[in-house]
């Protein structure tokens, strides 16, 4: 397998699992009533900071992730079992109760309305905290990030490619979210309330696909292992 088809396996897999737990379009909604109290000049800046938080939050689960919990004596494939399973299970729950998730976002993005008025002049003071840890990339986006990051080869020029590509999948998701947040108050206007929980579902289901092949590239060599002793 030549590079650029490694580095576009690697992208493949990773776009569509970041796509589906983080979903800027319906975060790009909640983020709009959370800042509609702001200009549009303030609303620009936040998005724009929140969408370089995001891709730093995710790089950082992407590339340590597996490395920090392999330190602690933790196996490449219990953590691929483990990430997987985590995956599957929040797919799973965005899949049959959407609107519980949904009321979690919207829990996040009033804590973020409520930190924004006590401070309304200091941007900074909510673009990292709420609105990008945990509103945007949150537990769930960072166990993503990490059980992706177990499917890593030994080393070399196949250890670069994927890792180039999961970069590049984070990069774009970080794009998609600046857009969506800038562009948030035109978002929520064109899907409506219908068209958001459609793409919510389908991200679901998307999302569950790939943790249930993660957690397959874990046991497929245990049960490999056990059978020939």
């Amino acid at each position: 397998m030549n590079l650029f088809a490694s580095v576009s396996e690697a992208f493949l897999l990773g776009f569509p699992a970041l796509f589906s737990i983080v979903n800027p379009l319906a975060g790009a909604i909640i983020f709009n009533e959370v800042t509609a109290g702001r200009n549009h000049r303030d609303r620009l800046i936040l998005a724009r900071r929140v969408a370089v938080n995001s891709a730093a939050v995710i790089l950082i689960s992407l590339w340590a992730g597996s490395y920090i919990l392999s330190f602690f004596g933790i196996s490449l494939n219990a953590l691929r079992l483990a990430g997987g399973l985590v995956v599957a299970a929040r797919a799973y729950q965005m899949l049959t109760a959407p609107e519980a998730h949904e009321e979690r976002k919207q829990a996040q993005a009033a804590q973020a309305t409520a930190e924004a008025e006590v401070i309304p002049e200091d941007i900074s003071s909510i673009a990292f905290f709420p609105l990008t840890l945990p509103f945007t990339t949150g537990p769930g986006t960072i166990a993503v990030a990490v059980a992706l990051g177990t499917q890593h080869p030994a080393s070399g020029a196949p250890l670069a490619a994927f890792f180039s590509g999961l970069s590049l999948a984070a990069l774009a998701m970080a794009l998609l979210i600046w857009i969506a947040y800038a562009t948030a108050d035109r978002l929520g206007a064109l899907l409506g309330e219908t068209g958001r929980r459609v793409v919510a579902r389908l991200a679901a289901f998307i999302l569950l696909g790939i943790g249930v092949q993660i957690m397959l590239s874990g046991a497929i060599p245990v049960l490999h292992q056990a059978l020939h002793g």
